[in-house]
């Protein structure tokens, strides 16, 4: 298609669903957003003529647009600029509150919204993104950056922003970063002193604010202080509608299966989500045991039988905590396939429409009254989109589409050549 981007679309056809079905599908756009309003049998018709509001995707996959639960765009695309050394979490703290000294809100702006882009090319149509309230004169910088990014790129995705409040943090600075864009208080407290004070000390500050948390939690794999307990003893009579989410979780994934239990009951009465980033969790942990490394990850299977909502993303892309990524959601899933040992199926939910379940969001993908958020891959199937993540994309952000990526192969004919 060589429409003007975003170009808004009232039909989809011949698209090949997770399932295998080939679907058409309606969208309307009468109302606040567009939402899918017909979905029935399709057929895959490559010489199919449509018109410039029907996207004909005979050979593509059709998923949900992906929702990264877990971003850092603040942080992201440093590495180059701090180049920093390869090592643990705590390494990569040092090594950011140092380099992010030298860092001015233009270098913020310029990397976040590289990153935003990134993500918005390979899929992803809402992001919620952490972001460092700072040391230094101008602590908020990070955050007027990523809310000026925002504000700018609002016709191709959603962003929300937590404030990463660090040990020590003024609550009168927390509550500024609140005035200056960002939506739910964050943070880190079982790398804190004490962390059960610092976990209580945050929590006190949303509820003075009348909003969510988005903690980053037990991300160690050995130790007795995990707050994870505590944390969902305290949000369980907190209103259904207010954001609670927990990621990282490592410690989940080696703590003992009765202890495990226990805790899980927990959590899933306290409506909390659950984060699980694997690409920087499996670069960061386990680096102190070099003979059977454990996988660095929270204990998945576990949490998804216990039906607590579970959303996986990408954490940090080529920074001080992770110097690979994508900014791709294919790119989760297969981690979650490989390292995690989840289906297919559960993998790519984790990154589509559980991440937006986690994340708050409304309905979106292939169904009646859904919200039209789409991910079109060309690929001959579910498992053939994960496992070679083509670069192949076609992006609809509510309704319109925001992006298409293609790629052109010449490879030499072999039959020609001399052997």
């Amino acid at each position: 298609m060589d429409h003007p981007l975003p170009h808004r679309v009232s039909r989809l056809c011949g698209a090949t669903l997770a399932d295998g079905s080939v679907v058409d599908l309606d969208l309307g756009h009468g109302g606040e957003h567009a939402l899918v309003t017909d979905v029935r049998p399709g057929v895959r018709d490559p010489s199919r003529e449509t018109s410039a509001s029907a996207l004909d995707l005979t050979g593509y996959v059709l998923l949900t647009a992906p929702a990264e639960p877990h971003a850092h765009l603040d942080k992201a695309l440093s590495w180059d600029v701090l180049t920093p050394p390869f090592g643990d979490l705590g390494a990569a703290i040092a090594a950011w509150r140092h380099g992010s000294a030298g860092l001015d809100e233009e270098s913020f702006h310029e990397r976040a919204t590289a990153a935003a882009l990134a993500l918005v090319r390979n899929g992803t149509t809402a992001v919620r993104t952490h972001v460092d309230i700072l040391g230094g004169p101008d602590p908020l910088r990070g955050i007027r950056a990523v809310d000026r990014v925002r504000r700018r790129l609002s016709g191709l995705l959603d962003i929300g922003i937590v404030a990463l409040v660090h040990t020590g943090t003024d609550p009168a600075l927390v509550h500024a970063a609140l005035d200056a864009g960002a939506d739910l208080v964050g943070g880190a407290p079982h790398v804190a002193p004490d962390p059960v004070a610092e976990m209580a000390r945050l929590l006190d500050i949303a509820e003075a604010r009348g909003v969510g948390v988005d903690l980053h939690v037990d991300e160690f794999l050995h130790g007795d202080h995990h707050t994870l307990a505590h944390f969902a003893e305290r949000v369980t009579a907190w209103p259904a509608d207010r954001a609670r989410t927990a990621g990282h979780c490592c410690r989940l994934g080696t703590m003992p299966e009765d202890e495990l239990a226990e805790l899980l009951t927990v959590v899933a009465r306290s409506g909390m989500g659950i984060v699980s980033l694997p690409l920087t969790n499996l670069y960061l942990q386990g680096r102190d045991d070099p003979i059977a490394t454990p996988r660095g990850l929270t204990a998945l299977a576990a949490l998804l039988e216990a039906g607590i909502p579970v959303a996986a993303g990408a954490d940090n892309v080529r920074d001080p905590f992770n110097p690979v990524g994508r900014s791709d959601a294919l790119e989760t899933a297969a981690l979650l396939i490989a390292a995690a040992h989840l289906a297919p199926e559960a993998a790519v939910h984790l990154v589509t429409d559980g991440a937006r379940a986690v994340l708050g969001l409304p309905e979106a993908g292939a169904k009646p009254g859904a919200r039209a958020e789409f991910l079109a891959v060309r690929g001959a199937g579910l498992l053939d989109v994960v496992a070679n993540a083509p670069a192949d994309r076609i992006v609809i952000h509510d309704g319109a589409v925001v992006s298409v990526s293609r790629t052109d192969h010449r490879t030499a004919d072999f039959a020609a050549l001399e052997v």
